[in-house]
């Protein structure tokens, strides 16, 4: 297949795409990077689409597609599961002579989306036609770790440099001559030498954010204003949809999360890109879930920032034993059950039982337990055989804080019986967590005051005393 490869300016352009579950929403977030002005069709949409919908950055209509929906419409992206739906827009695209793009059918494609590598102003574009996205994405992966980040500087730079010689009167052949030299690896070379030796003329900065775990209104003041101005933000893979689209669209994103099961970005790798992109004085988050100092990885982040004498600093977060506790309405401490709470994983580094369980149940106070895992059997095996009781109540609550989460009450000796809630959860044991409501106390009941409430003085009283006073 003979393809044309070109860039399009969508800035301010109409731009519509049917479609808004997993697949749309990649589509749509790199029309909205592009600066184009985006709508989207479609009965139902992904958190994060709403929350672009609700930040105003687009235009959701849920409802199904309709041919009057191309109208004003520069370029148009089919991306949902039916067939039918996907043809239909295909074919009044075409009538109509509509640029085309139907996800996951080559045939119906008028352009393609290619697997890109960004650095600033400089992107790198690569196309299979179609053929092996999977290729296209190694390929990227590869130029990325070619291109350092110093790169995006250097562009600005030479579009600074470009613009004041054609400002001159210069002879086109030396204009050419003298632009090509910039370009030369020698002179990135060269400078790349003076920015090592001397630092960025900007020094670098890395803020380890804590996002909460995962309610937009739960995440800090602070955060949020280091969020909207951040340049580069390494996320966790659970990080909710709706305070990802917080982040600018200028920034690079990438997702650097760790979960079981999956593919992972080790930990010296993370380290290594947060150095990096400091060193050319880019201001870099790291976005963890909750709080980043509690089973976040955080000391070693800091430790790699230190050796590498990169400026760093963490901003809390509300982490997920409090945003748990509060989605249940458990106090984690109270006066007759526990007056202290434990902050636990059952999750190592290693397979090694390491766990204190005997100490930890002896101490009396309220076990917070973040991935717990799902062998609940277990968990509840080795809580009873260090010395808790088997009536004791236990929660686990399933992604707190969020639209979707879940609270099961039990108690330990039933845990073993207990459904495998969502991912991510959090497991708190102790008497303070009830396993059934109070019922509630008549009012007449209560030991209420029967000596009337003195009356407050009225305003006159109040200037005469003033007035009056030594």
């Amino acid at each position: 297949m003979s393809l044309f490869p070109m860039f399009l300016k969508l800035e301010g352009r109409s731009c519509l795409v049917v479609g808004a579950g997993k697949i749309g929403e990649s589509k749509i977030r790199s029309l909205l990077v592009a600066g184009a002005t985006v709508r989207v069709i479609a009965p139902r949409a992904t958190p994060a689409v709403l929350a672009w919908e609700r930040a105003g950055v687009l235009a959701w209509q849920a409802r199904e597609f309709e041919s009057a929906d191309l109208d004003s419409t520069f370029l148009v992206v089919a991306a949902t599961s039916s067939i039918e739906v996907n043809d239909a827009v295909y074919r009044e695209a075409r009538r109509r002579q509509i640029l085309c793009n139907v996800v996951d059918d080559p045939d119906r494609c008028d352009f393609y989306y290619p697997a890109v590598v960004r650095r600033g102003d400089l992107q790198i574009a690569i196309s299979t036609a179609g053929k092996s996205p999977a290729l296209a994405q190694r390929l990227r992966r590869e130029f990325e770790a070619q291109l350092a980040p110093i790169y995006a500087g250097w562009i600005e730079e030479l579009g600074r440099v470009r613009k004041q010689l054609f400002g001159r009167r210069l002879n086109p052949e030396d204009r050419r001559k003298r632009l090509h030299e910039l370009a030369s690896r020698e002179s990135f070379e060269a400078r790349a030498a003076i920015t090592s030796a001397t630092g960025p003329l900007t020094k670098g900065k890395v803020f380890l954010v804590g996002a909460g775990p995962g309610d937009p209104e739960l995440l800090t003041v602070k955060a949020l204003r280091v969020l909207e101005t951040a340049q580069v933000v390494l996320h966790d893979d659970l990080i909710s949809p709706e305070i990802l689209a917080l982040i600018p669209r200028s920034a690079e994103v990438r997702n650097v999360g760790k979960r079981c099961g999956r593919n992972s970005t080790p930990q010296q790798e993370i380290n290594s890109l947060l150095v990096t992109f400091a060193a050319f004085g880019l201001k870099v988050v790291r976005l963890k879930g909750g709080d980043p100092s509690i089973f976040g990885r955080a000391g070693e982040e800091m430790n790699a920032l230190r050796k590498a004498n990169v400026e760093f600093e963490v901003v809390p977060g509300v982490t997920s034993a409090l945003a748990s506790a509060a989605s249940a309405q458990i106090s984690l401490t109270q006066r007759d059950k526990a007056s202290a709470v434990i902050f636990l994983t059952s999750h190592h580094a290693n397979s090694k039982e390491t766990v204190p369980w005997q100490a930890f149940v002896s101490s009396g106070a309220t076990l917070a337990i973040y991935m717990p895992g799902f062998d609940y059997e277990q968990t509840s095996t080795r809580l009873i055989a260090a010395g808790l009781k088997s009536e004791t109540p236990c929660a686990i609550i399933s992604r707190a804080s969020s639209r979707d989460q879940q609270i099961h009450r039990t108690t330990v000796r039933d845990l073993p019986s207990a459904p495998l809630l969502p991912a991510p959860t959090l497991l708190l044991v102790g008497d303070v967590v009830q396993t059934e409501q109070l019922a509630a106390t008549p009012l007449e009941a209560w030991n209420l005051a029967t000596e009337p409430l003195p009356q407050a003085p009225v305003e006159h009283e109040v200037f005469d005393r003033a007035l009056t006073r030594d």
